[in-house]
């Protein structure tokens, strides 16, 4: 299968959904659904995907990014140069993560947010690498997103998101 086919293929088990409960955090349009259109979140409206799904739905860089933790290579991201007013999705489960009002340049080479959305991410304690960083993942289907530091002192927050811009989706607004 074509990258772009298996994107497209991917964006549509992303966005197919029901209207019968399937939406998670009652938005039908944020519904995750198999390719027969139901809905596979768990009753607390998490995503439930085998490896083998998940290796199906998404690109090789998509997976080892998103399911295994990987990184991208600095300042090769698609998204590192995005200044349009839009969202940015999990590239896995379409779940709205980061508007665009708080990303900002941190000359890192990684997109840089200093503010998720509401109960969007999850963070974690990630000693890989002998480092001690703050790992931060998706809160709907669990995927790795990037990391999360306390040196932007000239944001808002202080914080520094620091996102893969394979593990996101931008939508223009």
């Amino acid at each position: 299968m074509s990258e772009t086919q298996n994107d497209q293929g991917a964006r549509d088990l992303r966005e197919s959904g029901d209207n019968d409960g399937g939406a998670v955090n009652g938005n039908a349009d944020e519904a995750v659904a198999d390719s027969n259109g139901k809905a596979v979140t768990d009753t607390n409206g998490k995503v439930v995907r085998s490896e083998e799904e998940w290796r199906r739905i998404l690109d090789p860089m998509e997976y080892h990014v998103l399911r295994e933790g990987g990184t991208e290579m600095a300042h090769t991201g698609a998204l590192l140069h995005e200044d349009r007013e839009g969202i940015y999705r999990c590239k896995a489960c379409g779940a709205e993560l980061f508007r665009s009002t708080t990303k900002f340049d941190s000359l890192c080479g990684w997109p840089s947010f200093y503010q998720p959305e509401d109960a969007a991410v999850t963070t974690s304690e990630d000693r890989s690498h002998g480092m001690v960083r703050t790992e931060v993942r998706c809160a709907r289907c669990d995927s790795h997103l990037g990391h999360v530091f306390d040196d932007a002192p000239r944001q808002p927050t202080g914080l520094r998101y620091c996102m893969n811009s394979v593990s996101l989706d931008f939508e223009e607004r």
